[in-house]
């Protein structure tokens, strides 16, 4: 991804563009664009003066002055954050300043992309901003792609399981991600593989209360009891840990109740749940019967009130709800 994004927000000299428009919510992405108009400015005049405003900041004349001509004719990049929450009589302000960009002066504005604000990245645009686009990474497919991208960027590959491990370990933070591919591409001389993977990020994973739930309702008692285990010694809040068991018992209650012969997307959406974890709930699903849901969510219950003050050891309360979710499903 930051190799894909080389060379969108400079212009073909390698000096960056007057106008650059970082667009999305993935910070990482914005904070990556926005570094590199600043490398690449820096890389022309290495005094290179960086003002960085958020939206409330940047008030009616602010821009102005920030991008007047300077006695020394310094090179300046300007980064407004949040440019969608900026007041319409400062977009006026930002809009003047796109139909005709000051000499030495790189603009940045950041940009959620979404409606609010959507006439200031209209006129960006139009006035041919450079563009670079930052989205929320929701998917799983994406950040495997992602953290392949990025250990091809560091000069290294991984394996599809390697990638798909790394992205199981770490979650969805994709700071954490790419801090991960680093540290891996520079201690790892060889292959960067599955097994690699497992050894510097064993458990985890498992420190994940969904992860606790999952192997709860998939009926692996053994794993789930570990996970657990582990899950509480990392720090992970017991209520966490009920709340999504009743989760993983809850959506397969619903899966079993939703009308028969429904395609995948329809289903999704009755079920409000994304359609990769349709896919994944259908396949724990498996064993299940109605009396077995009501005996899980009862478990649920009595661990919840339990872990909330009506009990003594929370942790021997999630034990007990652990191993009946898992019986249950048999």
């Amino acid at each position: 991804m930051l190799g894909g994004m080389a060379g969108r927000g400079s212009g073909s000299t390698g000096q960056p563009a007057a106008v650059t428009l970082a667009v999305g919510q993935e910070e990482l992405l914005l904070d990556r664009a926005v570094r590199e108009v600043v490398d690449a400015a820096k890389a022309t005049d290495p005094d290179t003066d960086v003002r960085e405003l958020a939206a409330p900041e940047l008030r009616p004349g602010t821009l102005a002055e920030l991008t007047s001509p300077s006695l020394f004719a310094e090179r300046k990049v300007v980064v407004v954050r949040a440019a969608q929450d900026l007041a319409a009589d400062t977009i006026k302000d930002v809009k003047d300043y796109l139909a005709a960009p000051a000499e030495e002066i790189s603009l940045v504005l950041v940009h959620a992309g979404a409606a609010k604000g959507k006439g200031l990245l209209d006129a960006a645009r139009k006035a041919g901003a450079v563009e670079v686009a930052c989205p929320k990474m929701t998917k799983p497919a994406d950040r495997v792609a992602f953290a392949r991208g990025e250990f091809r960027a560091l000069g290294r590959s991984a394996t599809p399981g390697a990638c798909q491990a790394l992205v199981d370990a770490i979650g969805a933070d994709l700071r954490e991600l790419a801090s991960a591919c680093a540290q891996l591409a520079a201690d790892i001389e060889g292959a960067i593989d599955e097994a690699v993977v497992g050894r510097y990020y064993t458990g985890r994973a498992e420190a994940s209360s969904f992860t606790v739930a999952d192997r709860a309702v998939e009926g692996r008692t053994a794993d789930a009891l570990e996970a657990l285990r582990w899950a509480l010694a990392t720090g992970v809040a017991p209520v966490l840990v009920t709340s999504a068991l009743a989760q993983g018992v809850r959506a397969i209650g619903k899966l079993a109740s939703a009308p028969g012969g429904m395609r995948p997307g329809d289903l999704a959406r009755e079920l409000g749940m994304p359609p990769w974890k349709v896919d994944r709930v259908r396949q724990q699903a498996r064993g299940w019967s109605a009396d077995g849901v009501a005996t899980a969510l009862r478990a649920v219950a009595d661990a919840d009130a339990a872990v909330k003050g009506g009990g003594y050891d929370p942790a021997y309360a999630l034990e007990h709800a652990v191993i009946t979710i898992a019986h249950a499903r048999r």
